[in-house]
């Protein structure tokens, strides 16, 4: 017996064990019975041993053995796993830094409601034969204002990076899930 599978485990590493779960149930390798069986006894978990006997049978990295809070050490089943192959860029180079499409996504719907709005703020101009009261600027000023704040909290917080991370992780999962059906 392994001197660390008595010690306890983590939130964090209980976690860690039901995203493995969640991708076994993906992949095929246990069905949702036994993925709601095993998620049950992985959030039960009190210890390591406990966590490493929920994923005993399921190949992947090693069973959860230290609290993802502590450095890890790479060990014989990481290498084991080939890495996935670089994922396809679906846009132009992004440079170093660079909010990317995160700011586009953030302000696109306002930037649309702007036009449709000043568009028929024009036409009632024009049919008004004088130039009325932006009144758009009612929808668009405390909209524009709440964004301003929310991109300067995102940005402040690093939010276009991690949402890069995200769609990584996403378009590795995929490439995984199609070299897995091969």
């Amino acid at each position: 017996m392994d001197w660390r599978d008595g010690m306890r485990a983590a939130d964090a590493d209980r976690q860690e064990t039901a995203d493995r779960l969640r991708v076994a149930l993906e992949e095929g390798r246990i069905d949702l019975f036994e993925y709601d069986e095993r998620l049950q006894r992985a959030y039960g978990a009190k210890t390591y041993g406990e966590l490493g006997q929920v994923l005993a049978d399921l190949p992947g990295p090693a069973p959860v053995d230290r609290s993802a809070l502590a450095p890890r050490q790479p060990g014989p089943a990481d290498v084991a796993a080939p890495a996935p192959p670089p994922a396809a860029p679906t846009s132009g180079p992004v440079p170093s830094g660079a909010p990317s499409g995160w700011l586009l996504e953030v302000w696109m719907p306002w930037l649309r409601v702007a036009a449709i709005l000043t568009a028929i703020w024009g036409l009632s101009a024009v049919g008004a034969r004088e130039l009325v009261f932006y009144w758009p600027l009612w929808v668009l000023g405390p909209w524009g204002a709440l964004l301003l704040m929310r991109t300067a909290g995102g940005l402040a917080a690093g939010e276009p990076r991690h949402r890069d991370d995200r769609r990584e992780r996403r378009l590795a999962r995929r490439q995984a899930r199609r070299a897995g059906e091969r």
